[in-house]
């Protein structure tokens, strides 16, 4: 991956052309993402270098010498990144937006766990994300402060806060953190405290934070510039300037405006004026960019302020795109500067072949998945790879009434169901829904619709189960009573007694020699007809085929003559859970066929 810049820094050296690197924050919600965002720009602000604090869109940028400020003597002398580019996007939405060519587009990750709370449905989520794309990361367990007797000390390092606390207190955050260690370590990753670690590109390093009070956060810095550094030097190397590509994070309408694109540039440079084109669900859109807009400085994007007119934008940056025609762009697609006329087509065809990479249309059986952007329907389809789940059909937008047509047509019951991750129902799909009962998960977060699936399938499978069961002919046997005969034949209409197990209607009736009897019609109990009837009982029941006094007598036992698959099934499944009486009745009925088959029924 190549990205290019207009602004490379100078400094000593060969060095000097390390881009700045793209850091996605990631974590369950409420643990604490926004705050350390807040704490690294507050603490800027405070120090009267808000001016040096780049503010982009949908993400920030902290200089080096912002970093080395905030970290102090502790940082290293020989860093040559220019700073960091945090995304601002919260939870996983940015970096499954942030993709190219079935990669991510960050470089760094930082995973945020409260400490106190540990792994949470997002969490797992996020780190499933990192091992996908082989994102390096580190974890910044948070919420430190909140520890029982915990004493603060504003933005200190972690090596300066631990010392200051009591033995007890520095015992429970340890305790806290090998938690984590060993969370990891289920997931296949090998995790220590940071301090600890003398290899990185082994061990995730785990650094204890408050985002609140600042304590932690230098070492998060001084990190991750140093895996930056370190290990991606040959992915933050600069090309010369040249046409921009950048990735889609937001399609908005903005008063003013109409709607407008998000995006994070990666490569090269975007000028108002340049003609672009971009991804949709279907052709690609060429258009002219009207407004670059960068937000005024230190402001969030999602503030209600006015943005600042740009008329150039140089990668890594974020910047929102004002031009006609996005109506239909794609979030996680891509935008490129096309530089001629005969670019157009060969730049169409590789942005739909990115969709047409993740998009799934016409498999075999399998469930329907519905996303909102590129990057998330990849991460989706990848989940469910990963469980061997079969896909019939994946694709970006919302839930339309043919994808429940589609579902529905599934015949394998497990896998009619549509799976939608943060996307609405459209109303002729509602309709379709409440006609054909196909199930839908929708959630705007992967974890939970695999969640409600599975426990779905599971109880599915267990209906199916029980309705399996419950079709299978169970052993019987009945005694003919004397002096109730009431019609000899067509059909012969006899008193009985069940002697064992149950009898039910439609179920063929055996002698004790082996020799079909024929079908019992129909069974009547105190006059009134009933579908089945249990030992103990004494009920008429009519069965066709035999002659009273010929084929069957009074005081014959008849045994229900049980399919060789249904005898298996009793035989080898259900007979634990028989009563004694039907135990008998099964013994004594298997003793009577394998006189005759000596394999029947194994």
């Amino acid at each position: 991956m190549q990205h290019k810049s207009k602004k490379a820094g100078k400094t000593k050296g060969d060095e000097s052309n390390l881009r700045t690197p793209i850091v996605v924050v990631m974590g369950h919600v409420d643990h604490g993402k926004t705050s350390l965002l807040d704490k690294i720009r507050g603490t800027a602000v405070a120090k009267g270098e808000a001016g040096l604090i780049t503010q982009h869109i949908g993400a920030t940028e902290v200089p080096l010498n912002v970093v080395q400020d905030f970290c102090g003597s502790h940082f290293g002398k020989e860093m040559q990144v220019p700073g960091l580019l945090f995304i601002d996007t919260p939870g996983h939405h940015a970096f499954t937006s942030m993709r190219s060519r079935g990669g991510s587009l960050a470089d760094l990750a930082v995973l945020i766990v409260d400490v106190n709370e540990g792994f949470q449905p997002q969490t797992l989520e996020s780190l499933a994300i990192l091992k996908r794309f082989r994102t390096p990361f580190v974890v910044a367990a948070n919420k430190m402060d909140r520890l029982s007797g915990w004493h603060s000390i504003a933005n200190a390092p972690f090596g300066k806060s631990i010392k200051a606390q009591n033995e007890r207190v520095a015992e429970e955050l340890d305790i806290r953190i090998y938690e984590l260690v060993g969370e990891l370590y289920k997931h296949g990753l090998n995790a220590e405290r940071y301090d600890r670690i003398s290899d990185f590109t082994k061990t995730i390093g785990i650094v204890p934070i408050s985002a609140i009070t600042g304590e932690g956060v230098p070492d998060i810095l001084m990190i991750l510039v140093g895996l930056a550094q370190k290990f991606l030097k040959d992915n933050l190397k600069l090309a010369a300037t040249g046409p921009g590509t950048g990735t889609i994070l937001e399609v908005k309408e903005e008063k003013g405006l109409g709607t407008t694109l998000d995006v994070i540039l990666y490569n090269g440079e975007f000028n108002s004026g340049d003609t672009v084109i971009v991804g949709t669900a279907h052709e690609p859109i060429v258009t002219k960019i009207r407004a670059l807009l960068k937000p005024k400085p230190l402001t969030e994007i999602r503030s209600d302020e006015r943005f600042l007119p740009v008329k150039h934008v140089a990668a890594a940056s974020g910047v929102k795109i004002a031009a006609p025609k996005l109506e239909n762009a794609l979030a996680g697609s891509t935008i490129r500067v096309v530089a001629n006329a005969e670019e157009v087509e060969s730049l169409s065809i590789e942005l739909k072949s990115e969709l047409e990479a993740v998009r799934i249309d016409g498999e075999s059986e399998g469930v329907i998945l519905k996303a909102d952007a590129i990057g998330s329907l990849e991460a989706l389809v990848g989940e469910l790879k990963a469980k061997n789940i079969a896909i019939h059909h994946a694709d970006v937008g919302p839930v339309s009434r043919r994808d429940v047509i589609r579902a529905s047509a599934i015949k394998e019951p497990l896998l009619s169901a549509i799976l939608a991750f943060n996307v609405p129902i459209l109303p002729d799909a509602i309709s379709e829904i409440q006609k054909t009962n196909v199930p839908v998960f929708c959630s705007d977060i992967i974890y939970s619709i695999l969640e409600s699936y599975d426990q779905w399938t599971e109880e599915q499978k267990m209906r199916i189960e029980q309705e399996r069961l419950e079709a299978v002919i169970r052993p019987g046997a009945v005694r003919l009573l004397p002096d109730c005969v009431f019609r000899q034949s067509r059909p012969a209409i006899v008193g009985v007694q069940i002697i064992g197990g149950m009898i039910r209607t439609h179920v063929n009736l055996m002698r004790e020699d082996g020799a079909n009897v024929g079908e019992i019609r129909g069974i009547q109990a105190r006059n009134e007809n009933v579908g089945s009837a249990t030992v103990g009982q004494e009920v008429a029941i009519s069965i066709d085929g035999p002659t009273v006094g010929r084929q069957i007598h009074e005081g014959d036992i008849l045994y229900v003559n049980m399919p060789e698959k249904h005898a298996r099934i009793v035989e080898l499944e259900l007979k634990p859970k028989l009563a004694e009486d039907e135990r008998e009745v099964l013994e004594n009925f298997l003793e009577i066929k394998r006189k005759k088959e000596p394999f029947w029924g194994r």
